[in-house]
């Protein structure tokens, strides 16, 4: 089964656009929904709802969010939680994030990514 991502209201942007000219293609398409689509996860969401949702969802987070995401899992999975995991883009081409992306969703299994902070690629 492919894996299915969450991404941080910070990459709704370029990289949303990118994936959705990606899905386009209909070739190994990815399964991402963004903060704010969902209507129990607005704009704004705090990383402690991300995680929960994430969670809830099994969806990878993807977030440039360096400062607080690592403190805020610690304490996630302290509180008894899990993480299907967390990818933290880097500033490299946004045609790599995808390429990483859908390597991650078609040659990998969930349990790699378990409660890790993934940094891409």
């Amino acid at each position: 089964m492919a894996l299915a991502f969450l991404l941080d209201e910070n990459q709704r942007g370029l990289l949303w656009r990118y994936l959705r000219l990606h899905n386009a293609k209909k070739l190994l398409p990815l399964d991402a929904v963004s903060v704010g689509d969902a209507p129990d996860l607005p704009l704004g969401s705090d990383d402690p709802t991300l995680l929960l949702w994430a969670e809830r969802e099994k969806r990878i987070l993807i977030s440039a969010d360096r400062a607080t995401l690592a403190s805020h899992l610690d304490a996630h999975l302290k509180n008894g939680h899990t993480s299907p995991g967390i990818f933290l883009v880097r500033a490299v081409p946004l045609t790599e994030i995808v390429e990483f992306l859908v390597l991650a969703a078609y040659a990998s299994e969930p349990a790699e990514w378990h409660n890790r902070i993934t940094f891409i690629p």
